[in-house]
């Protein structure tokens, strides 16, 4: 079997997966006491969409709005932190563990490294070098044109 098959068996078998987990955790520590472990895992996973996702957030919206997923690309650090607030969400202690292991710092990293998307070096400062035949000047109306200003002595 190629790797897509294998990823939707394991879809597919997500749910019960996650309901063994919850009867396990719930005989040894309780079943209100799992219910808010699961409760409190996806209001976590809430707080890290609305917080750590910021922008990706709206790069989400927009690929869907544009009804494609290639549009949407995120550096790997978001990335993986807006997939771990999305597994957070999941209910089930299955997918709050892969969250909290892609949460942390040197296995994320370690993660982005394989995938071949590693985050910029500390101190990068973001900026992209362009062709000039890959980008064009787009005045904004709102500002005035300072060039002229700028060659006169």
């Amino acid at each position: 079997m190629n790797v897509a098959k294998y990823l939707l068996l394991a879809v597919l078998l997500l749910p019960v997966m996650e309901l063994v987990a919850f009867f396990a955790v719930a005989a040894q520590i309780g079943f209100l006491p799992a219910l808010a472990l699961i409760a409190i895992g996806s209001m976590a996973g809430m707080l890290i969409l609305r917080h750590a996702g910021g922008s990706h957030i709206e790069h989400v919206r927009v690929a869907l709005g544009e009804g494609s997923f290639t549009a949407l690309q995120a550096d790997s650090a978001g990335g993986l932190t807006l997939l771990a607030g999305i597994l957070l969400v999941i209910p089930g202690f299955i997918t709050d563990a892969m969250a909290l292991v892609l949460l942390l710092a040197p296995l994320r990293q370690a993660i982005a490294g394989r995938l071949g998307s590693a985050a910029p070096p500390r101190g990068s400062d973001g900026v992209v070098d362009l062709r000039p035949e890959q980008w064009r000047h787009v005045p904004d109306p709102e500002l005035p044109d300072r060039r002229d200003d700028a060659r006169k002595p």
